[in-house]
């Protein structure tokens, strides 16, 4: 009886116990992450120029680079002061003046 006490016990501890730290310092990193950056670089490269030859890449045009770039001069920074509001576009102002 004693024996099998003993033997739940440890079946317990050994089930219930948290992954020890030094297998958790031991992962190996895997796919970009185990690359170094040259390498990623080189993988990314191959993907455009296979996403551009099979006609599946997107091409900003002249409007849709000028919207993402306001957008993004639009977004919040950290260290960046807040401003009240963007200035309203141009042809907003000419729509408000002919009301």
């Amino acid at each position: 009886m004693k024996n099998q006490t003993q033997q739940n016990q440890m079946s317990s501890s050994v089930a219930s116990s948290p992954m020890s730290e030094t297998s958790a310092q031991e992962k190996k990193k895997r796919g970009f992450a185990a690359m170094d950056r040259n390498q990623v670089q080189e993988v990314a490269r191959k993907g455009g120029m296979a996403a551009h030859r099979a006609g599946k890449a997107h091409e900003f045009n002249s409007e849709e680079a000028r919207a993402a770039g306001r957008k993004g001069g639009l977004a919040w920074h950290p260290g960046r002061p807040v401003q009240e509001q963007a200035p309203a576009p141009v042809s907003a102002e000419i729509d408000q003046d002919r009301a």
